[in-house]
């Protein structure tokens, strides 16, 4: 999952990337609101942290710029503003949620959890054939428990997600590992492979599959 913090106070903005990178989160960080909707609209982020008190432009601002592109993507604020009027305010601007700070991370990272399952109920549990993985790193097959390291979990969990079609190498790089594409890097061939011998060996039928000139694509059926 890759989230979007907007935050001016480089403290509180390395704070907040730190720990949700933790819970295997892509995170970007941006430290004013100039441009903010622009990049909010041209990356896929699954959701998106906003201050409210940004140098440059009001977080509000920010907010409606946000949902003139993108309508349905979560948006929770975090601001010291904390008064019922600024609360209603935030809230009619188009957030999702809405936290003042001082916070506790175990509340900020709880409440993001939230929005995102608000945002695709569905996906409470993700399944492909006898593939359950519970979104609390607790990866079944066939009723087979599987261990897995934080990005083993993070890139399957990203794969499960999108079953539905093959990922490029150059996107499960943005995601998983958040940095841009780099094709001498071999990180995500050792990842999949790492996944393949936990997944898939021992099974008859392989999940991950490799989609030549695409990338690869988590499924019951071969492409």
């Amino acid at each position: 999952m890759r989230v979007l913090v907007i935050e001016d106070d480089l403290k509180v903005a390395s704070f907040i990337e730190a720990a949700l990178k933790q819970e295997s989160y892509a995170v970007d960080v941006l430290h004013e609101g100039i441009g903010a909707g622009d990049q909010a609209g041209a990356v896929d982020y699954d959701a998106v942290v906003l201050d409210l008190m940004l140098p440059d432009r009001t977080g509000l601002q920010v907010l409606r710029d946000i949902r003139s592109r993108k309508g349905s993507l979560p948006v929770l604020v975090l601001t010291a503003k904390a008064s019922l009027d600024e609360r209603v305010a935030g809230l009619d601007a188009g957030a999702d949620d809405y936290m003042t700070k001082p916070f506790a991370l175990v509340e900020l990272s709880a409440r993001l959890r939230a929005l995102l399952r608000r945002g695709a109920p569905r996906e409470t549990v993700l399944r492909v054939a006898d593939l359950v993985d519970t979104i609390r790193r607790t990866v079944h097959r066939a009723g087979v428990s599987v261990s897995l390291k934080p990005k083993e979990y993070a890139l399957l969990e990203f794969l499960m997600r999108h079953s539905d079609r093959p990922v490029t190498k150059s996107l499960i790089i943005e995601h998983v590992w958040d940095i841009h594409f780099d094709s001498i890097s071999n990180v995500v061939e050792v990842h999949i492979n790492s996944l393949r011998r936990k997944i898939d060996r021992g099974f008859d039928r392989p999940l991950i599959h490799t989609v030549r000139g695409v990338g690869y694509v988590l499924s019951d059926a071969p492409p």
